[in-house]
């Protein structure tokens, strides 16, 4: 890429992660937000407001006359492929947030067309800017705990509107055709995700998606799914009902030479259990790179230095964790486990 700074827009601000970040970006060297683009006029104003950009009630006279280098997306889940593919057209760079789409054939949509137009798509994970995750994954993968068998991520709450999310979020959170769902896609997609960084591709799942308390809630507020291995297991919990915090966010990794839970947020501790240490001890934690300590950082890196992005956040680990959790909504209504298709 060009040493001049990025230039980066913005393209909906209806999710409530857009303030987080663009607040993060403003911090990022290389880097410079030029405009933002919702149909909303608050948003807008708040975006113009707090980060001086430019702004426009719509995205595609954003790009024509802005003409940035890269957008990050910030919309519904289903308007992530109509948004990635007037960003491509014009050569711009893609970030979303997760999950990649709101179905498969949305997500690979989102694939060939940035092949296509030779641009790059990350998938922003909130959880992969946790260093004790990163370093979590770094030992899995790297053999640190032996042949793995299991991992587990429990994503819960009490409900987005119980939680204090936007209007303009939760309309589309509880919103099945925008979101692609409701808790299942909403928070079984961090455990589909990180089985399929860990394990691979499972060759079956099942799911289970119920509502179980919130009787004005069309779609489930509760799921679970299993994802089948030849020679492990693992599964991802998703709650909008949830009273407290305890259990959340928690991920636990287990191998065949011990067992690692990493606890949420920025500085939970990453534990390590042995034959030696049954009870765990902590594992020390190496600061991130400035680049792997946010997603923004980590998008402007990448696209400046040409670097791979963080493997949690690789596209193509996002369209097989929407068939992942694709095949378990399908489980779901079917009351019985579902093969993966290739």
């Amino acid at each position: 890429m060009k040493e001049s700074p990025l230039r980066l827009a913005i393209l909906g601000l209806t999710h409530d992660h857009a303030w987080a970040n663009l607040a993060e970006l403003r911090a990022v060297k290389g880097a410079r937000l030029v405009a933002a683009a919702d149909s909303h006029a608050p948003l807008r104003a708040r975006a113009k407001r707090e980060f001086a950009c430019a702004t426009y009630a719509d995205a595609r006279l954003l790009l024509e006359r802005e003409r940035p280098d890269a957008v990050l997306i910030f919309s519904d889940n289903a308007a992530h492929v109509p948004l990635t593919e007037l960003a491509a057209a014009h050569g711009a760079h893609v970030f979303v947030e997760k999950p990649l789409a709101a179905d498969l054939a949305g997500a690979e949509r989102m694939l060939a067309l940035t092949r296509q137009h030779r641009v790059r798509l990350m998938v922003n994970w909130p959880i992969a800017w946790w260093p004790q995750l990163q370093q979590a994954v770094s030992l899995a993968t790297s053999g640190g705990i032996g042949d793995l068998w299991q991992v587990k991520y429990r994503a819960a709450h009490a409900g987005p509107r119980e939680m204090g999310c936007s209007r303009y979020f939760s309309e589309w959170l509880y919103d099945a055709r925008r979101n692609g769902g409701a808790a299942f896609i909403d928070y079984c997609c961090y455990g589909a995700m990180l089985a399929r960084v860990l394990l691979g591709r499972p060759t079956r799942v099942t799911g289970i998606a119920e509502r179980l308390l919130k009787r004005d809630l069309r779609g489930e507020d509760n799921g679970l799914l299993a994802m089948h291995y030849p020679h492990a297991l693992a599964l991802a919990e998703a709650s909008w009902t949830q009273i407290g915090h305890l259990s959340s966010y928690f991920t636990f990794i287990h191998g065949t030479k011990g067992t690692l839970l990493a606890e949420p947020g920025d500085t939970g501790r990453l534990l390590l259990a042995t034959e030696k240490e049954p009870d765990g001890k902590a594992v020390k934690v190496p600061r991130p790179k400035a680049h792997l300590r946010n997603a923004s950082a980590h998008f402007v890196h990448a696209l400046k230095t040409g670097d791979a992005f963080h493997p949690l956040c690789d596209a193509r680990i996002g369209r097989d964790t929407q068939a992942i959790l694709e095949a378990g909504m399908q489980s779901a209504r079917k009351r019985a486990a579902v093969t993966l298709k290739k």
